[in-house]
């Protein structure tokens, strides 16, 4: 095995990375406007952020978190890689787990997966609606220790979970409860 050995001075220590953690947009993307997109994009510019993951709910997902209907995966999944094209920034990501599945993900499991695949730490970044069905989730508690969440606007109601865990928790934009 061969060694490369690099010589640095005395008390020489690496620059800190400026850049770090992942901004992930969860949501189903069906109501979602290039200019939503581009204000998700902002944030990770004005934030630092490594990486904006865009991650598009299946049409099962969706169809058992809200009943409501959407587009075909594929139909939302393309309209997102052509956005990313026309923005030309390396730092975006669609995921495509849920299309490969081809069936519900339970959140948990969309989680596990980013937290496995992208650099931490981790910032979801919801709309208040998913925001609150998220809060209702039993394992709610467990994940909002283990990352925060950027909310775009502030939301009209706010589910007691959410509340509780108010520090955990940002708005970007729009009127701020604080």
């Amino acid at each position: 095995m061969k060694r490369d050995i690099q010589h640095v001075p005395y008390g020489y220590e690496p620059p800190a990375e400026q850049r770090k953690g992942t901004l992930v947009f969860y949501d189903s993307f069906e109501h979602i406007s290039d200019r939503e997109l581009e204000a998700a994009a902002k944030v990770v510019t004005d934030r630092q952020f490594t990486k904006l993951v865009l991650y598009p709910l299946h049409e099962e997902t969706v169809r058992r978190m809200s009943k409501e209907p959407v587009l075909s995966f594929y139909k939302r999944e393309d309209r997102l890689h052509e956005w990313k094209r026309e923005q030309g920034r390396s730092f975006i990501t669609v995921e495509g787990l849920e299309g490969k599945r081809k069936k519900y993900t339970p959140m948990d499991s969309a989680l596990r997966h980013i937290t496995e695949v992208y650099p931490s730490p981790y910032f979801l970044y919801l709309t208040p609606e998913m925001a609150n069905q998220f809060a209702s989730f039993s394992s709610f508690e467990e994940w909002i220790v283990k990352l925060r969440l950027v909310l775009p606007e502030a939301p009209e109601f706010v589910h007691p979970r959410l509340e509780k865990y108010r520090h955990r928790w940002d708005v970007v934009g729009g009127k701020s409860l604080v």
